[in-house]
C-alpha cells in the first residue's frame, strides 16, 4: 500500500490523482512530527511505500520560526524513514547556494542559505540515513493550477495590472507538478536499494522568471507588460539561490525517463485553468 503525505498540495494532488488506490496524508490526517503515530499508521495500513510531498515551504516565514520549519522538513521525513523501508522524498534546489553556473549534480556539495533550505537538506539526510531504499527528488520552481504558486500569482496579477515588475538575475527551470508526479509514479516500480540515493527532476531548459512571467502573461493571453529587475531591487527576509539549474542526466539514466521542455509544462498547465 502507497502512501502520501502531503497529499493537498500542488504535488500531493498530482499523485493522488494518478494513485487512485493510494492512501492520502495531510496534516489533519496524519502528524508526521509524531514518531509513534506515524509507526501506529503505517503498521495499521500496511503501507509499504511513503511518497513524502508534506514539507514547510514559506521560505521567508522560516528565517523567524525555525522550530516549525525544522519539524516538518527534518523530524517528519526521518519518522517516515524509521517506519517504512521505501520512501521517495521531494526535495529542492534551495539546498544550493546558486553561486554555481553549471547545472548542479545530485552529488555536488550543498550550501543552503536559507533556514529552509538547510532543513530541507537536514531531512534529506535524515531520509537517506534512516530508510532501506530512499529517493531523494530535488526540484525547483514547482507550479499546478492548485495551492499558490508563481503561474497563479502571474496570472491574477496579469488580469488585474497593466503593468509588473519580475526580477530577471534569478536563473532556474520552472516545474510542472503534473510532470513531476508522472516521473515518481514511473520511478515507483523500478526502486530498489540499488539505486536508491539523491536525483534531480524538473522540465528541461533555463529561463529566469522574468523569462517565465513573459511566457504565463502569452499562454494566458494577457496583456500585462512584464518589466525586468534585479533581485535588490524586491528586497526578501530569505536569500535565495541566483543560479539553481539541475542537472537531470542522473534521473533520465537510471529510471529512463523522458522529460518536457519547461515551456511544454506550462502549457499543459494553463490548458488546465
Amino acid at each position: 500500500m502507497y502512501l502520501i503525505t502531503g497529499c493537498n498540495g500542488q504535488l500531493g494532488r498530482e499523485l493522488a490523482a494518478r494513485l487512485p488506490d493510494a492512501i492520502c496524508a495531510d496534516a489533519d490526517t496524519l502528524d508526521i512530527t509524531d514518531a509513534a503515530a506515524v509507526k501506529q499508521f503505517v503498521e495499521k495500513n500496511n503501507v509499504d511505500l511513503i511518497i513524502n510531498c508534506a514539507a514547510y515551504t514559506a521560505v521567508d516565514l522560516a528565517e523567524d520560526n525555525f522550530d516549525a520549519a525544522y519539524n516538518v522538513n527534518v523530524v517528519g521525513p526521518k519518522n517516515l524513514a524509521v517506519a517504512c523501508d521505501k520512501v521517495i522524498h521531494v526535495s529542492t534546489d534551495y539546498v544550493f547556494d546558486g553561486t554555481g553556473c553549471v547545472p548542479y549534480a545530485p552529488d555536488d556539495e550543498t550550501n543552503p542559505v536559507s533556514v529552509y533550505g538547510k532543513t530541507k537538506r537536514d531531512g534529506e539526510i535524515a531520509v537517506l540515513e534512516n530508510a532501506k531504499c530512499p529517493v531523494v527528488i530535488r526540484t525547483a520552481w514547482l507550479y499546478s493550477v492548485h495551492g499558490n504558486n508563481f503561474v497563479k500569482t502571474m496570472r491574477r496579477l496579469g488580469a488585474e495590472k497593466d503593468s509588473i515588475n519580475v526580477v530577471c538575475d534569478q536563473i532556474g527551470t520552472p516545474t510542472f507538478a503534473g510532470d513531476l508526479a508522472d516521473a515518481i509514479v514511473k520511478i515507483i516500480p523500478q526502486m530498489s536499494p540499488e539505486n536508491a540515493g539523491v536525483y534531480h527532476f524538473t522540465n528541461e531548459g533555463v529561463c529566469s522568471w522574468y523569462d517565465f512571467a513573459i511566457k504565463i502573461m502569452e499562454l494566458s493571453g494577457l496583456k500585462c507588460d512584464v518589466k525586468p529587475i534585479m533581485s535588490n531591487q524586491y528586497p526578501t527576509r530569505a536569500k535565495r539561490p541566483h543560479f539553481s539549474v539541475l542537472s537531470k542526466n542522473k534521473i533520465k539514466d537510471v529510471f529512463d525517463l523522458d522529460i518536457n521542455h519547461w515551456e511544454k509544462g506550462l502549457e499543459k498547465c494553463i490548458k488546465q485553468f
